[in-house]
């Protein structure tokens, strides 16, 4: 099995594989090197029919944290060029999680927040702990929720997404259920048996079938293709070239207070 910089990955006899996102003293945060990564285990261990299932969870006290600050504040100082080849790689993941034929179980404890929501979204399905925070906390950095926006709109809807996609505030497990992003919470001493739970009917139906059936939930479903795709790269450059990016990462990594916080 391929090793991976930023990822642990199982594989039990059951052809159920355990992705775990392995940042844990960087709260998971995605940086460049785990999307390449996330990417390649999506086109290649999510792309077989050997792979019955895969789980997706994070190392450490929390499922992951988002965008890598620092990641983010090297491309408030990138060319344009250099900006929009990062934004891609955010957005290539994505696509890739989202598109594979094997279904993607999301296993989320302890906070969710930015590009973390967006991979929730992603998810086929996705169950959380008791407890777990959540937030698409972009626009507090002066940023925007960009490449996760397809696949978050078309996960709960227009009018769920506004009540959190602008406000950059915290809400629990039990709204991210009633939002859709998560389908239920669960006590920590009860998420292995709900992940559990979630995998076995895919032990019992053929594994071709399923990822048609996933292409046919896709295609019938909002439209995320190449065309959107690139938009939202493009907003994404966009916005990193902005004041507001600036000054709200450098706020955050100082620990000031940026100008627009009350």
């Amino acid at each position: 099995m391929t090793t991976y910089e930023t990822l642990e990955i199982s594989m039990d006899d059951r052809g159920v594989a355990t992705v775990t996102m392995n940042r844990p003293d960087k709260r998971n945060a995605l940086n460049a090197q785990m999307m390449l990564d996330l990417t390649h285990m999506a086109q290649n261990l999510g792309a077989t029919d050997e792979t019955r299932a895969i789980v997706i969870r994070g190392a450490g006290k929390l499922f992951c944290s988002g965008g890598d600050l620092q990641w983010m504040m090297d491309q408030i100082n990138a060319d344009r060029k250099t900006r929009m080849a990062e934004a891609r790689k955010l957005a290539t993941m994505l696509q890739a999680l989202n598109t594979m034929p094997t279904p993607l179980i999301g296993q989320i404890h302890g906070g969710a927040f930015g590009g973390a929501v967006g991979l929730a979204c992603v998810c086929d399905v996705a169950i959380a702990e008791t407890g777990t925070k959540f937030g698409l906390t972009e626009t507090k950095l002066g940023l925007i929720p960009a490449t996760i926006s397809p696949y978050v709109i078309a996960r709960m809807g227009e009018g769920f997404a506004r009540r959190v996609f602008m406000s950059a505030r915290i809400f629990d497990a039990a709204e991210a259920a009633a939002l859709n992003i998560i389908a239920k919470s669960v006590d920590a001493s009860d998420l292995p048996l709900a992940i559990e739970a979630e995998i076995a009917p895919y032990l019992h139906v053929a594994p071709q079938a399923v990822g048609h059936a996933k292409a046919l939930a896709r295609k019938l479903g909002p439209k995320i293709d190449d065309a959107v795709i690139d938009e939202t790269i493009t907003l994404l450059a966009d916005v990193w070239e902005g004041a507001e990016a600036s000054k709200g990462l450098d706020a955050f990594l100082n620990k000031t207070t940026p100008s627009w916080a009350d």
